[in-house]
């Protein structure tokens, strides 16, 4: 897991050879005023933008996800993000099984740790990053962009 402000992308092109252009996306686009939705960037990359009210800690948790063939770019666009995270090597119980048309696991473990994002300010969350996104305090609505980088 890496988590910095999009001042600092560059610094992570080299990570994978799709990154350079997903962050050259997110600076070409007008952020706070771009549609709801997914845009397809190129093959192995996808935009999705959404505006929703945050939700409790125990309702994120009940997703504890992971994904197998994406990393997550995770952009907070306006608002106050927090998410639980946990080494998917420390989780042992898996909820159902691996769904990849949706490239999801399920986790019942409880987060080994809680940070935040804000305005400007990403995460890049790897396939042993297992997480719970979208968690807001007073349900306040988080602005984000989710960038799926296909392995």
């Amino acid at each position: 897991m890496i988590i910095d402000s999009i001042e600092n992308a560059k610094k992570y092109t080299s990570i994978h050879p799709l990154f350079a252009k997903a962050f050259e996306y997110i600076a070409s686009v007008d952020l706070a005023n771009i549609e709801i939705g997914k845009y397809e960037i190129d093959d192995g990359l996808l935009a999705i933008f959404s505006d929703k009210k945050g939700m409790t800690a125990a309702e994120s948790i009940a997703k504890f996800e992971c994904h197998n063939k994406n990393i997550d770019i995770q952009l907070c666009i306006s608002g106050n993000e927090t998410f639980g995270w946990k080494s998917r090597n420390n989780c042992t119980k898996l909820k159902g099984e691996y769904n990849p048309d949706k490239d999801v696991s399920f986790y019942e473990d409880a987060p080994d740790m809680f940070f935040q994002i804000t305005n400007g300010q990403f995460v890049i969350l790897f396939p042993e990053d297992v997480h719970a996104p979208m968690i807001a305090v007073n349900d306040n609505s988080i602005k984000k962009l989710v960038m799926k980088v296909r392995i």
